[in-house]
C-alpha cells in the first residue's frame, strides 16, 4: 500500500449510507475508486470479470481497512446485458439498494487500424462502451423509481485525444461522452415528469471522468524511456496516483454535487487543456 493508500480505518460521512458498485473494482483505478469510496462511510460492492482469488483478496483488505464496512464482490461480464443486469440485481439483494454505480471495467486491444482485427474492435467496444450502457441502463431504472443516484462512467485521455494503437479504444471513451450527456437528459426528463424534482432533490446524476496517464500496474511493464516520453508530454511532469482519479469520483457522488451532470471531468495533469 502507498503513501496514497494508506488509511487509518476512520470512515468519512460523505457517503454514508448510499450503497456503490464499481466494476472492475478489485484492482488499479477501480480498487482506488472502491477503497476512496469506503472512506466516505459507502458500503461497496465491487464487479469483477475472472480472478476470483484477487477480488477475494481485496475484499479482505477492505474489511481489513475498514472493520465496520460492508463489502461484496460480484462476478459477471459487463460485456454481456444478462450478467450486467444481473450484477445490478445482486447488488440491490444483498445491500437493499443501490445509490452509485461506477463504470470503470475496460480492456485494451492495441493494434494499428491497418493490422486491427475484426475481434480486435468488438471486443473493446463491447466491453468499454456497450457494457457501461448495460450498466447504466440498469442501474437507472433502479435509481430513478427512487428518485435519486449517481452514475460516473470512467473514460480516458486517450477518448479525448487519440492515440497510436488504439483506434478501437480511443473510439469506444469518445463515446461514453456522448452517452454520458444523453443518460443525464434521460435522467433530468424522467424526474421531472414523475415530479421528483423541486429545490431540495438532490436527482439522479450522470457524469465521466477522463485520467490520464495513471501510475496503475498496467504500467509497471511499460519500458522507462516510455514511460520518461509519456512523462515529457505531461505538463505535471508525472503520472497520475490512483487515489487523485478515485478523489473526483467520490466528489461526484456526493449529495452535495446534485448540479452537476452531464460533465465531462478531465484529470491528466494538464495534457489536454
Amino acid at each position: 500500500m502507498t503513501a496514497q493508500t494508506q488509511n487509518n480505518g476512520v470512515r468519512g460521512s460523505k457517503l454514508a449510507g448510499r450503497v456503490a458498485l464499481v466494476t472492475g473494482g478489485t484492482r488499479g483505478i477501480g480498487a482506488a475508486i472502491a477503497r476512496s469510496l469506503a472512506e466516505q462511510g459507502a458500503e461497496v460492492a465491487v464487479g469483477y470479470g475472472g480472478d476470483q482469488a484477487r477480488a477475494e483478496a481485496f475484499l479482505g483488505e477492505l474489511r481489513q481497512q475498514f472493520p465496520d464496512g460492508t463489502f461484496s464482490a460480484h462476478q459477471g461480464n459487463v460485456a454481456k446485458a444478462a450478467e450486467g443486469r444481473a450484477t445490478i440485481d445482486a447488488v440491490v439483494a444483498e445491500h437493499g439498494r443501490l445509490d452509485i454505480l461506477v463504470n470503470n471495467a475496460g480492456i485494451t486491444r492495441d493494434r494499428t487500424v491497418l493490422k486491427m482485427e475484426d475481434e480486435d474492435w468488438d471486443d473493446v467496444i463491447q466491453v468499454n462502451l456497450s457494457g457501461t450502457f448495460y450498466m447504466a441502463q440498469a442501474a437507472l431504472k433502479h435509481m430513478l423509481e427512487r428518485g435519486t443516484g449517481r452514475i460516473v462512467n470512467v473514460s480516458s485521455i486517450i477518448g479525448e485525444m487519440g492515440n497510436f494503437g488504439q483506434a478501437n479504444y480511443a473510439a469506444s471513451k469518445s463515446g461514453l461522452f456522448g452517452l454520458t450527456k444523453t443518460l443525464a437528459r434521460e435522467a433530468i426528463f424522467h424526474l421531472q415528469r414523475a415530479g421528483k424534482l423541486n429545490d431540495d432533490s438532490i436527482g439522479v446524476t450522470v457524469n465521466t471522468v477522463t485520467p490520464g496517464y495513471v501510475n496503475t500496474e498496467m504500467v509497471e511493464a511499460v519500458p522507462e524511456k516510455v514511460l520518461d516520453k509519456i512523462k515529457g508530454n505531461i505538463p505535471m511532469a508525472r503520472l497520475a496516483h490512483p487515489e487523485e482519479i478515485a478523489r473526483v469520483v467520490h466528489f461526484l457522488c456526493a449529495d452535495k454535487s446534485s448540479y452537476i451532470t452531464g460533465q465531462i471531468w478531465g484529470v491528466n495533469g494538464g495534457m489536454d487543456m
